[in-house]
């Protein structure tokens, strides 16, 4: 007969297994769908001439067209059926939460907790399609008139683009929340994450055959890739600042014993908005310039001047890059972080702050210091994005090695190994408690 003791220590074993294999089923399911949504980057949209699209983008690449082909991972540079990629879904995540702080009805869903969360996000996948169908009927327009691309101009092909297209960014926002329920990381980062990504061999090939024609000095080229190794570095080393508030708790008195007081910290990340305010702000620029981009040259004067100043590295374009970037790091700052919310936390379990008294007094202490280090992240996050995308835009290098591309690739992939050690490091602790139970019941 099999004892108590070999019986839990079957089970401890077959736990471990079971945890592994839960990991691994994860793993390989994000890496099917990245390789799911990497193969429909290939495919073409019905009815227009590769050939004739690549011609035109190879003379535009150097502006928007390229920053968007950075996000969609090639999808333009082939206007292939995921071309949108998953941007539009991440406007209508913007225009909604920006809502939510004047619309005192999305104000009340989002404090009804996982119930009004789900209907928020319902209003944001049915904007997602409002705004998937703007650009590719944009799209549509522009390929139109871009010369002999389109085989058969008309509104079965506009029609049919449209539905392609926003049927693409569905699927894509479809996929993204599968990955991140059912896979391991963020799923719509991890997207744009394989995007940039898979594009970069091609890119550093692209910008060693420029230095073998000459049209780049090995200089240059030797000082991209330092600046990119340094950047990177300094990624890191960002994202990991924190700013840590010490938290005391008070004796307490649990039947006859005293147990002295304890102390904690709250850590503060320097950057509490992650990669969000660079794919924020990319986003709403290239928003309205899908469609003035296309016209540019047949539209009116204003919009071929606002074609020109929103090209890559121009003055306009760097200073909304900026701007946006500063104002979407405090504001998703104010999103995900409640000074109220924590102090009140503190206050019911006995937490505070020295010298601080506790309640409103803590919570304005908290937003004190949280206000300040948003400033750093912010202005991390600005000189991050914007002084390689300046060396990049002199040099004419690749995107794949500007500030928010790196940005976004470090950071996913901080935040991806994260969630996987933190996975571990449960299945451990997990496993050291049946052990310990183990050696209780031996004894």
């Amino acid at each position: 007969m099999v004892s108590a003791a070999e019986q839990l220590a079957a089970n401890l074993n077959f736990g471990a297994l079971a945890k592994a294999e839960e990991l691994k089923k994860r793993i390989w399911f994000t890496l099917g769908a990245l390789l799911v949504y990497r193969l429909g980057t290939y495919i073409p949209l019905p009815g227009i001439d590769p050939a004739a699209w690549d011609q035109i983008f190879r003379t535009q690449a150097g502006g928007i067209l390229g920053m968007f082909n950075m996000f969609a991972g090639g999808g333009i540079n082939r206007m292939a059926i995921f071309a949108l990629n998953i941007m539009p879904y991440i406007s209508a995540s913007i225009i909604l939460q920006l809502m939510t702080t004047v619309s005192p009805t999305l104000e009340q869903l989002k404090k009804e907790g996982e119930q009004g969360r789900k209907t928020i996000n319902q209003y944001t996948r049915y904007l997602t399609v409002v705004l998937a169908a703007f650009q590719a009927y944009g799209i549509a327009i522009g390929l139109e008139g871009a010369g002999s691309v389109v085989a058969e101009p008309g509104w079965f092909f506009r029609i049919s683009t449209v539905i392609t297209l926003t049927g693409g960014t569905m699927f894509l926002m479809w996929l993204g929340e599968q990955v991140t329920s059912r896979g391991v990381g963020n799923g719509i980062s991890l997207i744009i994450f394989a995007g940039i990504v898979a594009e970069l061999p091609s890119a550093l090939a692209g910008t060693l055959e420029l230095g073998r024609q000459g049209a780049l000095s090995t200089g240059i080229i030797l000082g991209v890739l330092v600046m990119a190794v340094a950047v990177i570095a300094f990624i890191v080393f960002m994202e990991r600042a924190q700013r840590r508030i010490l938290i005391q708790y008070p004796k307490r008195q649990i039947g006859n014993q005293m147990f002295e007081g304890q102390s904690s910290h709250l850590p503060l990340k320097l950057n509490t908005s992650g990669v969000i305010p660079p794919i924020f702000a990319s986003s709403l620029l290239l928003l309205p310039a899908t469609v003035a981009n296309f016209n540019a040259g047949q539209g009116p004067e204003w919009l071929n001047f606002i074609t020109t100043q929103l090209s890559h590295g121009r003055p306009l374009f760097m200073f909304l890059y900026a701007a946006l970037i500063v104002f979407f790091a405090f504001f998703y700052t104010a999103v995900v972080f409640n000074p109220t919310e924590t102090a009140e936390n503190l206050k019911k379990h006995g937490g505070f702050i020295p010298g601080i008294r506790p309640g409103e007094r803590t919570a304005e202490y908290i937003d004190y210091v949280l206000s300040r280090i948003t400033v750093v992240g912010a202005a991390y996050l600005t000189v991050v994005c914007l002084i390689p995308e300046m060396l990049i835009s002199y040099a004419a290098v690749p995107f794949y090695f500007g500030g928010t591309s790196l940005l976004i690739v470090v950071s996913v992939t901080m935040d991806t190994v994260a969630q996987i050690q933190g996975y571990l490091l449960a299945h451990q602790y997990e496993g050291l408690i049946k052990r310990a139970k183990l050696r209780g019941r031996r004894r």
